[in-house]
Order: C-alpha cells, then structure tokens, then sequence
C-alpha cells in the first residue's frame, strides 16, 4: 500500500471542508444579494466587532461593496457566453452571432470615432474662420483716423 499516493490526507480534507464553508457561505450570500452581506457584517459587529470588520474589508477587497450585483464571477465578460451548450449547431449559430455583433461595435465605434473626427474639424473650421475675421477687421479707433484724410 503506498500512502504518498493517497489524494488526500486527513489534514487537507480538514483544509478543504473549512473552505468549503467558507465558499457555501459566500455562495448563500450572493443568492440574497447585497442587502444579505450587508445583514452579515451588520451582525458581525454586533457579536463580534472584528467579524464584522474582517467582512466589511473582505466587502470592499472583493468590489462586493460597490457591485449592483454580488454575484459577479458568473457574469464577467464572455465567460459565461462561450460555455457549450453540448449542441454544435446552436453552438456555431451563436459563435457566427457573436462574432456578428462584435463587427457591428467595431464598425460603430468607428463610426462615432469619424463622426467625433468631423465635429471637431468643423469646430476648428468655425474658429479659424472666426479669427481670421476678426483679425482683417481694423481693431482700435486710430487705425480707422489713420485710414482717413484730414
């Protein structure tokens, strides 16, 4: 019997199951929502207030604080969007789509970029036009008696 090649040895099971509650924790919170963490660290300090501390750090370390939603690791990109869904042609159906709408942005925000490109050459037209007017324009009265014979 070789017990190097055990996978796991009473010490890590014991390692794992505390993180496995604190991971069930976490998970439960996130179901609730915002509105439940807020209730835990509240309660936190009331029993203990470096419970209470430790949560509202952890709050703020993870942007659980300042999230709409807790649960944001399902939700980060297109993490979520590229898991198969086991049936290749939607899978390919959806990639094409993807891959569609991710041209269209790319044309659009290249739109937006020329049409910024275009206001703002206007804009410097307008203000060059404006400076050159007022520059040919005579700009203090001594240059108008000047002008004139006596």
């Amino acid at each position: 019997m070789n017990t190097a090649s055990s996978p796991s040895t009473p010490l890590m099971s014991v390692k794992d199951n505390r993180s496995g509650y604190f991971a069930r924790a976490e998970r439960w919170l996130d179901e609730r929502g915002k509105g439940a963490w807020i209730a835990a660290m509240v309660l936190g300090f009331i029993l203990f207030w470096p419970v209470g501390l430790a949560l509202l750090a952890y709050m703020i370390w993870s942007k659980r604080m300042f999230n709409k939603n807790c649960n944001t690791r399902t939700r980060r990109g297109r993490v979520h969007m590229t898991a198969s869904s086991g049936n290749a042609a939607f899978d390919a159906y959806k990639a094409e789509t993807l891959r569609r709408l991710e041209d269209e942005q790319t044309n659009f925000e290249a739109f937006l970029a020329r049409l910024r490109d275009a206001k703002d050459k206007a804009e410097f037209d307008q203000f060059m036009d404006d400076r050159a007017t007022t520059t040919d324009a005579p700009t203090s009265p001594d240059d108008d008696a000047a002008a004139e014979p006596a």
